[in-house]
């Protein structure tokens, strides 16, 4: 490595191939081959990214080896993330039919309210808006938001029964 850091072309090929194959034994006891590959792979350019970081002073070894177990643990980090399960056929779905039912017949209904009525129904009962907000939002004014909404609820419950 050091020969590397001076611009030794032939040196820096020579280590690069040691690491690749030290590297191929070290994930192979490690990870599943196409995690291993991908791991070696990753630890290289690391290394090669990394390689101004390495001090002559200290040792190369450990050096390394910090790099691979470093790229281990993210390769394990990734497999605990995206681990694939696997579906049982009798896996409890909730049934969302009624809702979807009862959602869509609501929407019929208020689409025979006037717009004016309609509006203001989905802002406060629906939406949860106060009467000052639905009237900042529909232009009404607060008293002719709640003569709105008392006469559109009257005519949904007639509509209904």
């Amino acid at each position: 490595m050091m020969k590397a850091q001076t611009g030794d072309s032939r040196a820096y090929e020579q280590l690069l191939r040691e690491l690749d194959a030290w590297l191929s034994r070290y994930y192979a006891l490690r990870l599943p081959h196409a995690a291993a590959q991908d791991a070696r792979q990753d630890t290289l350019l690391a290394i090669h990214t990394k390689r101004h970081t390495y001090a002559p002073s200290r040792s190369f070894g450990a050096w390394v080896v910090a790099i691979a177990r470093y790229k281990w643990i993210d390769r394990i980090r990734d497999a605990s993330r995206y681990a694939a399960l696997e579906l049982d056929e009798d896996i409890a779905v909730e049934d969302h039919g009624g809702a979807a039912l009862s959602a869509a017949a609501l929407d019929n209904l208020l689409g025979r309210l006037k717009p004016a009525q309609e509006s203001v129904i989905r802002l406060v009962k629906l939406k949860g808006l106060s009467i000052a907000r639905a009237s900042g939002a529909t232009g009404q004014s607060a008293a002719l938001v709640k003569v709105n909404i008392h006469r559109g609820l009257k005519k949904l419950a007639a509509l209904v029964s």
